[in-house]
């Protein structure tokens, strides 16, 4: 690639993101500039803006185009069902969902939108078994920890009735199983005044010094408390973060990756973790050399945070 061409392209990424409220370190941005051609990058960070603003008919014609210049990358099939649902055009939104489900069936996030797109119609998965590789069993696993971030822990649970024994199945079930005894405990934390942190629970306490370990960037000193809290805690998603966070600053981002997706296993309604568990995942698989998942968790990030 042209040397001004790219850095051209590389700089609007960046901008882009900031734009969108994409606080993403600019290292990350240059994810989108491998693999992909001149016309295809910039047609893909323009329909990513248009999304963002949420001009969806534009980001749809956008994505199209990606899909014209090169259709081998499923990530813009994802891109397409995510607008599509936006936009309420369902039957299109689902078809590009399962395309991109068919693509990699054990890829979490897609799955995840098609499961919001058939809840929009007022469908299951049921009605599309036979669409999908049903009998892929990370395809379930990823079901039964859809629904159980929904909330839906029944649902959940019934998944998990038909599963074999394992250690996936387990942990779920006590996840489940403590989601449903102390419903209440998160949101009564956040009401608890800061001034007051001194008096509280270890929990509180947990996570002030696992803040001020980010803060100071004692990476070593943050894998230690954070195992020590995750001992205590084994549900709270804000210290697999912090132990994925000081893994991939310490170099070992394959296990980082296992303790931040954990973390969104249990996160709920978080946007401002959410975005910088996207952020640490997107950093970890551009390392190890994986652009499309490192492209998909950008794409997860939310504006405002």
């Amino acid at each position: 690639m042209n040397f001004r061409l790219k850095w051209v392209i590389y700089i609007l990424g960046i901008f882009i993101f900031s734009q969108l409220g994409y606080a993403q370190e600019e290292e990350s941005a240059e994810v989108f500039l491998e693999d992909y051609t001149d016309e295809f990058q910039e047609t893909f960070f323009e329909a990513l803006k248009q999304k963002g603003i949420e001009n969806h008919d534009k980001a749809i014609n956008l994505f199209l185009k990606c899909k014209n210049l090169d259709s081998t990358y499923n990530v813009v099939d994802f891109e397409l069902a995510k607008s599509y649902l936006a936009n309420k055009q369902y039957l299109e939104a689902q078809q590009y969902g399962l395309d991109a489900l068919n693509s990699e069936p054990e890829n979490f996030w897609y799955l995840n939108v098609v499961v919001e797109i058939l809840q929009k119609q007022g469908n299951s998965m049921e009605m599309i078994k036979d669409q999908i590789s049903y009998d892929n069993s990370k395809l379930i696993e990823n079901l039964a920890l859809i629904y159980f971030q929904k909330k839906n822990y029944q649902k959940s649970l019934s998944i998990l009735k038909d599963m074999k024994d394992s250690s996936f199945k387990k942990s779920l079930s006590l996840r489940i199983k403590d989601s449903l005894d102390r419903p209440r405990n998160v949101d009564v934390i956040k009401e608890v005044p800061t001034s007051q942190n001194t008096d509280l629970s270890p929990l509180i306490k947990y996570k002030e010094e696992i803040g001020e370990l980010i803060r100071i960037k004692n990476y070593n000193s943050l894998l230690i408390k954070a195992e020590a809290a995750l001992e205590e805690f084994p549900s709270q998603p804000y210290f697999y973060y912090a132990k994925g966070l000081g893994l991939n600053r310490s170099g070992k981002q394959k296990e980082a990756t296992s303790e931040l997706e954990t973390a969104l296993d249990f996160l709920i309604d978080d946007i401002e973790l959410g975005n910088n568990i996207y952020r640490e995942l997107a950093n970890a698989y551009r390392f190890l050399g994986n652009s499309s998942k490192a492209n998909m968790y950008l794409s997860k990030i939310k504006s405002g945070s």
